[in-house]
């Protein structure tokens, strides 16, 4: 939920970020329209009431009976007319909070306007692997992972369908072995590693702003009336709803690892080879609560942890600032790394990191108390540290043209001091 105040006060700057995101700045104005209709339907019910309540006063003075009885005709009458702007204040207060509810979160200064087309490179780093000059051709980490025994995607889909799949073997320890090194880098960096539900209420999913343009992705139990979240961010987020917290030490910053299920609406056909697209998966993810005024600091304190666990995993990758009108409704602004999977010829994303501001806070009630003992909403963030994607291009940068694959050496102590794995099974130095 955006600021209210802030709306009221720039306008413009509003309609100025929805024309960026490529959505309708016309919805400010509806927003400002519910606002004041709101506002003076509660005002003419509270000035009704307060009369209401002096009038009570009067009638209980009154001891003429002939009297006391017109008045409570008035009294009466007026206690329905109160009643009926009570109801025209909750429906004005209704039609408002539905509106509002719509508005995106206001973008930051800086941010590319436009769509995914218009994200901003800002630099790359490392350099991807000459296959050729190195005489053989790579194979894709589907490949690669069938003939490690590290993938089944065809017994995945007979179990559970299309876009599922088994870790196994080596496939299974790679993975552990790398969200364990993320939620280790985590913990070093001041996050504390947390084991999230999978499974949370409407109001903590709609608080984080995962119910809007993208519901269609977020699977449903509809007979317990809970969502399966698609990142360990919602549980995260919703972990202080309603509550006051405190940062006077720092901010507070947690490390979620969690199961992730992702419908993959609108995804029909595409990424249907492998684990790039898949509806369930396993990621370490960074959650930040701090005060309005550091977060864009933790927002690139978060990137640098990012791009420092793709550095240890030896991966080349981009950095990218995303376009406003590729932007969730609850990021003001957002980064994305992609690594470099040589089969593909291309960078595909590994990770995102969102500065959310004040959005998610407001509507979870999330505040911070002030020096002077004042209460205001808090700034959250959220970042991925690894998830199972990252075995794509792990296992297509890493591979060897006889086979193996090489592990790199920050994700060697995970693996026993593996240095490799191959058809025959792990390598040792």
């Amino acid at each position: 939920m955006i600021d209210i105040q802030q709306l009221r006060d720039h306008p413009e700057a509003f309609k100025a970020s929805q024309r960026a995101r490529g959505a309708e700045e016309s919805l400010v104005d509806e927003v400002l329209a519910a606002d004041s209709a709101r506002r003076r339907a509660l005002a003419a019910f509270e000035e009704s009431r307060a009369e209401q309540k002096a009038f009570g006063k009067t009638v209980a003075q009154e001891k003429d009976k002939e009297a006391k009885a017109k008045l409570v005709m008035q009294a009466k009458t007026l206690s329905d007319s109160v009643k009926v702007l009570q109801a025209e204040s909750d429906e004005a207060d209704f039609a408002f909070d539905s509106l509002v509810a719509k508005l995106p979160n206001l973008i930051i200064d800086g941010v590319p306007p436009g769509g995914e087309e218009d994200s901003v490179e800002l630099r790359r780093e490392g350099t991807p692997r000459d296959f050729a000059a190195e005489g053989f051709e790579p194979q894709d980490h589907l490949a690669l992972g069938e003939s490690l025994k590290a993938i089944d995607t065809q017994r995945g889909a007979k179990v559970s369908g299309a876009r599922f799949h088994y870790l196994t073997g080596f496939g299974a320890r790679l993975e552990l072995a790398l969200l364990t090194m993320a939620i280790d880098a985590a913990q070093q960096a001041g996050f504390i590693p947390v084991i999230t539900p999978t499974l949370v209420k409407p109001e903590i999913m709609a608080g984080t702003g995962f119910l809007g343009e993208h519901a269609d992705e977020i699977y449903r139990l509809e007979a317990d009336d809970l969502f399966l979240v698609g990142t360990s961010e919602v549980a995260l987020a919703g972990y202080y709803k309603d509550e006051i917290i405190d940062l006077s030490d720092g901010p507070i910053r947690f490390g979620g690892w969690s199961s992730c299920y992702r419908r993959e609406a609108g995804s029909y056909g595409k990424d249907t080879r492998g684990i790039i697209r898949v509806h369930q998966f396993q990621k370490v993810e960074m959650f930040s609560y701090v005060p309005v005024e550091q977060a864009e600091d933790e927002h690139q304190r978060m990137l640098a942890l990012q791009e420092d666990m793709l550095a240890k995993c030896e991966l080349p990758y981009r950095v990218i600032d995303i376009a406003a009108g590729d932007l969730g409704d609850s990021a003001a602004r957002k980064y994305d790394c992609e690594a470099w999977v040589p089969t593909q010829d291309t960078y595909r994303e590994l990770t995102s990191t969102s500065n959310c501001t004040t959005f998610q806070s407001r509507r979870l009630k999330i505040r911070e108390r002030g020096p002077e003992g004042t209460t205001r909403p808090v700034a959250t963030l959220n970042g991925t540290m690894a998830n199972t994607r990252w075995l794509v291009p792990l296992l297509e940068n890493h591979q060897q043209a006889d086979g193996t694959v090489r592990v790199p050496a920050a994700l060697q102590p995970y693996l026993g001091g593996m240095t490799a794995y191959g058809p025959d099974g792990p390598v040792h130095a």
